[in-house]
């Protein structure tokens, strides 16, 4: 073998080394390009929801709540017509999931319960009882729908029709406050699976609400 042969495969051989180191540096460095560029799940979670969204679940928590509450008060009574005690029920049936969703969320993002956009609200976790002797809960009749503990009284010491009349008309208020919630977080909120429950909410209750009109014509 000449020399000549021999210089050529040593420059071939060399070649070969360099382009293949050049090959593993260029995977090192768009590795570490995607794992430094690439956000966190907390981070992409965090930057996903805003003031909005947690103010509207914790405040939807305790509205939910006393909804609940409402209904299983005109359960337990006898002669209620079977179109509102089925109402009542329905009500339950979908709320209850919500209020489970709702906390999920927060626990989600690591916001607590309560905050100070909720004054005076303690929280609801799932199978807490009375909504109505909440402290707090007093100052809440003319925002959101919210009874006071005196309509939760009245709506508690009515029987037969005039409780499912009574019922029918606080839950509408209660049902339009809702709305009015609901309609602020599909306006400003930002994260995308709140403000779809935001709009099945407000779809869904005033659908409830046309109902619960019609009912009244009927007592």
């Amino acid at each position: 073998m000449n020399k000549k042969t021999l210089a050529a495969g040593a420059i071939a051989l060399a070649v070969t080394f360099a382009a293949s180191a050049c090959s593993d540096s260029g995977g090192d460095e768009a590795t570490t390009a995607t794992a430094t560029s690439a956000p966190t799940s907390a981070e992409a979670n965090s930057a996903r929801f805003d003031q909005d969204d947690v103010m509207f679940s914790r405040m939807m928590i305790p509205h939910h709540a006393q909804a609940i509450e409402m209904s299983d008060m005109l359960l337990a009574k006898d002669g209620i017509p079977e179109p509102v005690r089925a109402l009542a029920e329905q009500i339950k049936a979908e709320q209850q999931p919500e209020i489970e969703q709702f906390e999920a969320w927060l626990e989600e993002w690591g916001m607590p319960m309560r905050g100070d956009d909720a004054p005076g609200m303690n929280g609801h976790m799932s199978g807490m009882p009375s909504v109505s002797g909440m402290p707090g809960m007093d100052d809440m009749p003319h925002m959101d729908g919210m009874m006071s503990e005196q309509d939760m009284q009245a709506l508690s010491d009515a029987q037969g029709v005039a409780a499912a009349r009574l019922f029918l008309e606080q839950m509408i208020v209660h049902h339009e406050g809702a709305i009015e919630m609901a309609q602020d977080e599909i306006e400003d909120g930002q994260y995308p699976e709140t403000v779809e429950l935001a709009r099945t909410i407000a779809d869904t209750q005033q659908k409830e609400i046309d109902t619960m009109r019609q009912l009244l014509t009927t007592l």
